[in-house]
């Protein structure tokens, strides 16, 4: 061995374990146990002992279904992506974060080289690396490694659970950006879930001065009330033409500016069509089925632009800007925490729903 190579290893070495973990053996068995500490540490890398992970939709359908589309759980995985934790150990050439800084963890890192890297597209890397895709482990545990320019250094008075709220944050803030959201956008959002949620805060931080909500569950439409849409609609049973005039209805017998679909549902991301102005934007956030009908002609012929979203890019600045001036209050949505030692309620909570429990988190 080098002594290079030594020195690398005793950095992470010098730490003591056990490494807790949550590790989802197979579909449905989901168990905490002590998994290997990292043994070396590259050049640019940095130790993080982590501190707040949230829970994720994601998280919860890998459990319960052991899959996502063609990522399939083949052999243990670590569970968990929204992370933030301190720094306690650094690789030789890293300059942007030290030992004991507090971290946000941006769970994607890109293979760097491809045309999508090359031009800032990073979200579109084939090869991205992403916490808690199949093959690749989570943060649920009590130690990871990470390269450094993808932890990003959080100011006072920000937590650590702020710092994981960055990832979810992250979703609305490219949306937002996506869809072009800007001062006096009206916009109409379907899924009032966390996401659903974060996305209306993010628009009315940009200057949306309008935010209409929609849901078929009766706790996630007072929820869009309690934390700031103008107005939340029953979706249940309804066609997509009356959602759709019911949202328009309320915005005084216009169509929005902007729709995000954030449910995944056909009839959701119908009406979203039918409810955006002609030039206006739907931004399609939901995971549904991969083939639905919906109204095309109409979105042509009005001139109504539909895009998708992956995931994020370049984000992570921004949502600890809007954290840190208080222009989006995203730890309001957390309304439960557990200990790791509380691993299965803590992911049950966040199945069910139960006890109006929107976003879970967890702290190590």
């Amino acid at each position: 061995m080098t002594p290079k190579k030594q020195e690398k290893e005793e950095k992470v070495g010098a730490v003591k374990g056990p490494n807790t973990a949550a590790v989802l053996v197979k579909e449905n068995e989901l168990v905490l146990k002590d998994i290997d500490m990292p043994k070396a540490l590259g050049d640019n890398d940095v130790l993080v002992a982590m501190k707040a992970v949230g829970i994720c939709g994601s998280d919860v359908h890998y459990w319960t279904h052991g899959r996502i589309g063609d990522f399939i759980v083949k052999a243990p995985m670590v569970l968990g992506h929204e992370s933030a934790g301190q720094i306690v150990s650094v690789g030789d050439k890293v300059k942007n974060v030290k030992v004991g800084d507090k971290v946000a963890l941006e769970p994607g890192v890109p293979c760097r080289s491809c045309d999508h890297c090359r031009v800032g597209n990073y979200n579109l890397c084939a090869d991205i690396r992403f916490f808690a895709t199949p093959p690749i482990h989570g943060s649920l545990a009590k130690y990871v490694v990470h390269p450094a320019d993808f932890c990003f250094k959080l100011p006072e008075p920000l937590t650590y659970e702020h710092g994981a709220l960055c990832e979810p944050l992250s979703v609305g803030v490219y949306a937002c950006q996506r869809a072009h959201v800007g001062p006096g956008s009206h916009v109409a959002i379907f899924g009032s879930g966390p996401i659903g949620l974060i996305v209306m805060m993010v628009a009315k931080a940009f200057g949306a001065t309008a935010a209409f909500m929609t849901d078929i569950a009766e706790d996630r439409i007072k929820a869009a009330v309690k934390y700031g849409a103008t107005k939340a609609i029953d979706a249940g049973k309804k066609s997509a033409e009356t959602l759709s005039g019911e949202i328009i209805k309320a915005n005084e017998g216009k169509r929005v500016d902007v729709a995000f679909e954030c449910c995944g549902a056909e009839s959701a991301t119908q009406a979203s069509i039918l409810c955006t102005r002609s030039g206006g934007t739907v931004c399609l956030i939901g995971m549904g089925k991969p083939a639905m009908t919906v109204p095309i002609l109409e979105a042509s012929i009005r001139e109504v632009d539909i895009r998708g979203i992956f995931r994020y890019r370049n984000t992570y600045p921004t949502c600890i800007e809007l954290l840190a001036s208080g222009k989006v209050d995203a730890a309001a949505l957390i309304t439960h925490r557990f200990p790791m030692k509380e691993l299965l309620e803590g992911f049950e909570t966040a199945k069910t729903g139960k006890d109006g429990a929107i976003k879970v988190m967890f702290n190590i």
